[in-house]
């Protein structure tokens, strides 16, 4: 699954600097999340690091994005074409 940024966020910023595959940006009232990149941190890191940082815990799992960890990991290999990932 991708996460999704809920409408409890307060822009605060912290999520988006946390995300390496630049998957988050600020939208018009609320940060947001791209599906299409969001990977969970699958590829970089053991958990979800916006899920760490958000102060109001507004980014949860998407149920309309479902992914597994191994089409999450494929989605990952296609953002990164000939990078190992550091953590699979």
């Amino acid at each position: 699954m991708a996460y999704k940024i809920t409408e409890e966020c307060i822009s605060c910023g912290a999520c988006e600097s946390e995300c390496k595959n630049e998957a988050i940006s600020e939208g018009e009232e609320i940060y947001v999340i791209d599906p299409d990149k969001c990977t969970e941190c699958v590829g970089w890191f053991e958990s979800s690091k916006c899920v760490e940082v958000c102060p109001v815990d507004c980014c949860i799992l998407d149920p309309d994005h479902k992914k597994t960890h191994e089409q999450l990991l494929e989605k990952w290999r296609k953002l990164y074409p000939g990078e190992t990932p550091v953590v699979t």
